[in-house]
């Protein structure tokens, strides 16, 4: 069974290549891992994931990794939006590990790291389109669309009431 962990700062440049992966698997945007990690480097270099500790940590968030026989298979992050409010990023899991409750298990974990931190709000965006999968999960979660706030035209906007009373 899979591990949940903090990240390692270690551990980045695995999980960037394992994001690399599913993002492969979903948009198809290269014809081969190996060119899929050139492309995506270029075009999403995730900078971030540069600075675990200045990007995450230090500022109010966590960044986890599911880790099976010593493979990062799962990644989640947390990370300040605004005052009370928190995003939900990097949520990823390599295909074969889908399906399987893990991303349930990290969703839990990031939002119970969220209420600990004082947020009253979760937000994320993802792309009904390219991830329906995605998109569904986040709904049952209670997730609701909101209006989108990131730059990618094919996402939406989603938000969690994490504090009962909080509108």
């Amino acid at each position: 069974m899979p591990e949940l962990f903090p990240l390692r700062q270690d551990q980045a440049a695995e999980t960037r290549d394992m994001i690399y992966a599913v993002a492969n698997s979903i948009f198809h945007d290269a014809p081969s891992q190996a060119e899929a990690m050139v492309y995506y480097s270029q075009a999403w270099p995730l900078h971030d994931m540069d600075d675990i500790q200045g990007s995450y940590i230090d500022h109010d968030g966590a960044f986890l990794v599911m880790v099976d026989a010593g493979r990062i298979v799962g990644s989640g992050a947390l990370k300040k939006l605004e005052e009370g409010v928190c995003e939900i990023k990097r949520l990823w899991f390599l295909p074969e590990y889908q399906g399987q409750g893990l991303g349930y298990r990290m969703m839990l974990a990031l939002l119970e790291i969220a209420r600990q931190k004082g947020y009253h709000k979760a937000r994320l965006e993802t792309s009904p389109a390219y991830q329906p999968r995605a998109y569904a999960f986040y709904r049952r979660l209670g997730f609701y669309d909101i209006p989108r706030y990131g730059d990618d035209e094919a996402d939406v906007g989603m938000e969690l009431i994490l504090v009962a009373g909080v509108e």
